[in-house]
C-alpha cells in the first residue's frame, strides 16, 4: 500500500543558487541562528520502492580539496563536475575572502538531470588566484565547514604564513588536527594557536621530511601533500590515506606540475618543485552518494542503476549488499543493485579505505533495521557517528549501542515519524529509512543533507518516491 502525502500549507522555497549568494543553511538566517523560526524538512511516503537510474556527480569530499589546491598556482584553474551543494558555496566564499575571484558556470556536458526537466546538480567552478593570496581564513565561514582547514597547507606553502580558524563541521565526534600540525612541523613550520586560530609560519619556506601518520587521516594527508609539493627536497608520507579522493587531488596536482608518486597506496613520495601552473580538472564521482542509492535499492527491494561512478570505489559496500541477498551488476562507470526479497542481516565494520566507509554507516544501520536477523555494526573512525541512532529508533528501529558497537535487530517494517537530521549522512539515511516505514516520515534540518547531496528530493522523485520539501516551525529552545 502506498501512503499519500497530505501536508497542509506546505511552503516550498525556491532552490538556492550558490553562484548568486548564500544558499539555504549558509550565512545569516540559517538553522543555527536563534532567531530562525522555520527549518527545512523533507517528507516521504513509506512503502516505497526505488526504481530507475540516478546519475552521480562529483564528490564533495574531493571538490572541496581541489578548490583549495587551486591556491597553489596563480592564474585561472577550472574544476568541472563540482556538486551544487552548500559546502561548495561556502568554500567559494572562503577563497573569495583570500583574494580569489570565484564564479560558477554550467558544466559541459550538461548534467543528465537537465534533460528530464530538472536543475543541473553539477557545475564548473572557475577560480582566479592572485599572485599573493590572503593568509587568514575567517571563523564565521570555517566554523561551518571543516574542510576549509585544507587551505592551511597550500597557503603555508605559497605565503610562508597562514592563520586559519579552528574548523567546525558535522557533529559526529572529535576530529583533531594533531597529525596536520605534527607533519607541518616536521617540514619546518612553526605552529601555534591562539584565540581559536591555528597559526603556521615558515618564513624560510618548507623542506622535505619523512612523516609517519598515526592513522591514515584523509585531511592530514591532503594538507601535507599540498604543503609538500612546493617544499624544498623530498617528502615521504607513510601510512597515508588511500581514498579515491586522495588519488584525485594527487592527479590534479601532478597535472599542475607537481611530482607525486604512490597515490592510492599507503606510501606517498613528493618531490618539491619551485612552482605550479593552473589547470582544468574534472572531479571524481561521489562514492558516498552512489553508496546511498545502492543501500536504498536493497532496503526498499528496488532496482536502481547508478551512473557516474567507478564501482571499484565501493567494492566492500557492494559485497555487503550481495551478502544481504541483492543482485549487483557492475560495468565501466556504473552499477546496478536489485533486490527482490527482504535483505538478510550482515555485520559491518567501518575502516579507512579500502574498507567500509564510515560515511555509509547510517545506510548500513538502515539496512540492518529492516533485515531478517540481527546485525553487529562497528564504527572505528568517528566516536560520535551513532548520535543519530535515537532518531532511527523513533522510526521503530531496534538498536542497542555500546561504545563503538551497535546491535541492530531487523524488523519487517518501520513506522513513519518526525525525526531530525544530525549530520549529512544521518539525514540521508533517515530519509531512506522512511521509505521502509508505514505512513509519512518527516526529516527536519535537512540543510545538513544539502551539504552533501545536490538535490536529494529530486533524485528520490525520479526514482519513484512520493516526496515533498518545505519548511516547518522549529521547536522553541526551552533551556533554562
Amino acid at each position: 500500500m502506498t501512503h499519500s502525502l497530505r501536508i497542509p500549507d506546505l511552503t516550498i522555497p525556491a532552490r538556492p543558487d550558490p553562484a548568486a549568494g548564500w544558499p539555504a543553511g549558509v550565512g545569516p538566517g540559517d538553522a543555527g541562528d536563534p532567531a530562525v523560526t522555520d527549518v527545512d524538512v523533507i517528507r516521504v511516503a513509506g512503502d516505497a520502492r526505488l526504481a530507475g537510474t540516478v546519475h552521480v556527480v562529483g564528490a564533495k569530499n574531493s571538490a572541496l580539496k581541489l578548490m583549495a589546491a587551486a591556491l597553489l598556482a596563480p592564474g585561472r584553474t577550472v574544476i568541472t563536475n563540482v556538486p551544487r551543494i552548500t559546502d561548495i558555496a561556502i568554500m567559494g566564499e572562503v577563497l573569495r575572502r583570500l583574494g580569489c575571484e570565484v564564479r560558477f558556470d554550467a558544466d559541459d556536458p550538461v548534467d543528465p538531470m537537465v534533460a528530464h526537466g530538472g536543475t543541473a546538480r553539477s557545475r564548473s567552478v572557475v577560480i582566479d588566484v592572485p599572485e599573493r593570496p590572503g593568509t587568514e581564513a575567517d571563523y564565521d565561514l570555517v566554523r561551518r565547514l571543516r574542510a576549509s582547514i585544507c587551505v592551511l597547507g597550500p597557503l603555508l606553502a605559497r605565503r610562508g604564513y597562514v592563520r586559519v580558524a579552528h574548523p567546525g563541521g558535522d557533529a559526529i565526534g572529535s576530529r583533531g588536527l594533531d597529525m596536520h600540525i605534527a607533519g607541518l612541523a616536521r617540514m619546518g613550520a612553526d605552529i601555534s594557536g591562539e584565540h581559536g586560530f591555528v597559526i603556521a609560519a615558515a618564513p624560510e619556506g618548507l623542506h622535505g621530511a619523512e612523516i609517519v601518520l598515526d592513522f591514515p587521516s584523509v585531511g592530514a594527508t591532503e594538507n601535507l601533500v599540498m604543503a609538500a609539493v612546493l617544499a624544498r627536497g623530498v617528502t615521504v608520507i607513510d601510512n597515508a590515506a588511500r581514498e579515491p579522493e586522495i588519488v584525485d587531488i594527487c592527479t590534479m596536482l601532478n597535472q599542475m606540475g607537481a611530482r607525486i608518486s604512490g597515490a592510492g597506496s599507503s606510501m606517498l613520495r613528493i618531490v618539491g618543485v619551485s612552482g605550479l601552473r593552473p589547470v582544468r580538472h574534472a572531479t571524481v564521482g561521489d562514492r558516498i552518494v552512489a553508496g546511498t542509492w545502492a543501500f536504498g535499492a536493497a532496503m526498499t527491494r528496488g532496482d536502481v542503476t547508478v551512473t557516474g561512478i567507478d564501482p571499484a570505489f565501493l567494492e566492500v559496500a557492494l559485497d555487503k549488499l550481495v551478502s544481504a541477498g541483492a543482485l549487483v551488476e557492475t560495468r565501466g562507470d556504473a552499477f546496478r543493485v536489485r533486490a527482490d526479497d527482504r535483505p538478510a542481516a550482515v555485520d559491518v565494520v567501518t575502516l579507512p579505505y579500502p574498507g567500509f566507509a564510515t560515511d555509509l554507516l547510517p545506510m548500513a544501520i538502515g539496512l540492518a533495521a529492516v533485515s531478517d536477523g540481527a546485525s553487529l555494526i562497528t564504527e572505528n573512525i568517528f566516536d560520535g557517528r551513532f548520535m543519530f541512532a535515537n532518531e532511527m529508533m523513533r522510526l521503530g528501529a531496534d538498536i542497542k549501542t555500546d561504545g563503538h558497537h551497535a546491535v541492530v535487530r531487523g524488523r519487517e517494517r518501520l513506522s513513519g515519524a518526525p525525526v531530525r537530521a544530525t549530520d549529512i549522512r544521518a539525514g540521508a539515511g533517515l530519509i531512506i529509512a522512511g521509505l521502509c516505514a508505514d505512513g509519512v516520515t518527516e526529516v527536519s534540518h535537512v540543510h545538513h543533507v544539502d551539504r552533501g547531496y545536490p538535490d536529494f528530493a529530486a533524485d528520490l522523485r525520479a526514482l519513484g518516491v512520493e516526496v515533498e520539501r518545505g519548511t516547518a516551525p522549529q521547536a522553541p529552545d526551552l533551556t533554562i
